[in-house]
């Protein structure tokens, strides 16, 4: 066994222990965390500064982007990345795999246990199955031209067939790139399948909203610029994430990712459904790709489960949750490092549906245990950083 004192311990489930100690077995399960001051004299016990909390659940991420580090500009939009994007998906499959094992164990090394990925092909397949981390795989569908949507479909139960026995699902994109024939194809899908979580791309820009309200902006000429002839698409006078919302399922839980132009009717227009909605923050990549962030005071206290993710390294600097985390302390102060390692845990984990065997410091569980160093106090400083203990 080993034991691990530190100015506080986070267990998540329950209130931070000044001075706690946790005891860990050689498989890294929890046998005890302990404020007895008794404890702190015993010979085995390593002496740390900072916070001891588990393991980091990233719920967002695209492992097979990660050769586009550093590849598309900083800040010109959602409708200039979205072209970058395209601009390099036929990239080397060397390439890409070499990167994506690179960042695997990247993320591993900055104390991430389990991630929520995105994937359009099988590159990664192999990777994850591999990884000391726990993955869900979600299957992505593209198409906004209703006559593709049943190939298109078919192709992602293809696709979903070559990650398996991994845990593993089908889901649509986003708004703006899922038709509702599409959509419809998921719902029915995910209404007849256990297990088959849902994770879209959520308001990322005004722009999305635009389309869907007055089918004006960006998209309009990004379509064009695809050569898609969308006149069959009319305004729906609301919302993206309104129009679509009746379109998902309700048996399955979902991840709205993103949510950086999400408003408040938008928020209040969710609880009129029965949807078991998650909201996910991935501030970095909201700062790279449009130099702005989400209105975070509108979601707290709603309801409704946050989590964090990273995003690509098509999109972010770095995989890393701490600066997830930093990045919103920085830009929301009111925001305790309590519930910003709530966000990173348990909350993550209870959307991928593992918070039995991770996201808390519970006895019996093998959450992976984080030493967060350069603290003050109960406050994050912007020189922590992260050391993997367990």
């Amino acid at each position: 066994m080993k034991s691990f004192r530190a100015d506080y311990v986070f267990p998540v489930y329950a209130d931070p222990v000044k001075n706690g100690i946790v005891t860990v077995d050689d498989t890294g399960k929890i046998i005890s965390v302990s404020d007895n001051p008794a404890d702190h004299h015993t010979p085995h016990v390593e002496k740390l500064d900072g916070i001891i909390c588990p393991g980091f659940i990233n719920t967002h991420c695209h492992l097979e982007l990660s050769h586009l580090k550093d590849k598309i500009a900083r800040g010109t939009g959602m409708i200039d990345f979205i072209k970058g994007i395209q601009g390099f998906r036929h990239a080397s499959e060397t390439d890409i795999i070499a990167a994506a094992t690179q960042a695997d164990a990247d993320m591993y090394n900055r104390g991430i246990v389990a991630v929520g990925d995105i994937s359009n092909n099988a590159l990664t397949a192999s990777i994850k199955a591999g990884s000391k981390m726990y993955y869900h795989t979600f299957v992505e569908t593209f198409s906004f031209l209703p006559e593709r949507a049943q190939e298109v479909f078919d192709k992602a139960v293809d696709l979903l067939a070559q990650f398996r026995p991994q845990p593993s699902s089908i889901t649509p994109h986003a708004p703006y790139s899922v038709s509702k024939e599409l959509f419809r194809l998921i719902k029915n899908y995910a209404d007849t399948h256990d297990d088959n979580l849902l994770s879209i791309h959520n308001q990322e820009c005004d722009d999305e909203n635009k389309f869907y309200r007055y089918k004006l902006g960006g998209f309009v000429d990004l379509y064009q610029f695809f050569g898609m002839d969308i006149s069959f698409f009319k305004p729906q006078a609301r919302n993206s994430l309104q129009s679509v919302l009746p379109l998902l399922s309700s048996k399955q839980p979902i991840l709205m990712v993103h949510n950086t132009c999400t408003n408040l009717k938008d928020i209040y227009f969710i609880k009129r459904f029965d949807k078991k909605i998650n909201w996910c923050f991935c501030p970095g990549a909201n700062l790279y790709i449009e130099k702005r962030l989400p209105k975070i005071d509108l979601f707290l206290d709603q309801g409704n489960n946050i989590t964090l993710g990273t995003d690509s390294l098509a999109s972010n600097g770095i995989l890393c949750i701490l600066t997830e985390m930093l990045t919103l302390q920085q830009n929301f102060p009111a925001l305790d490092t309590g519930r910003l390692i709530k966000w990173a845990t348990l909350n993550g984990a209870k959307f991928l549906g593992i918070d039995k065997d991770k996201g808390s410091l519970e006895p019996g569980k093998t959450p992976g245990l984080n030493l967060i160093t350069n603290t003050d106090g109960l406050k994050l400083t912007e020189n922590s950083k992260v050391v993997k203990l367990a």
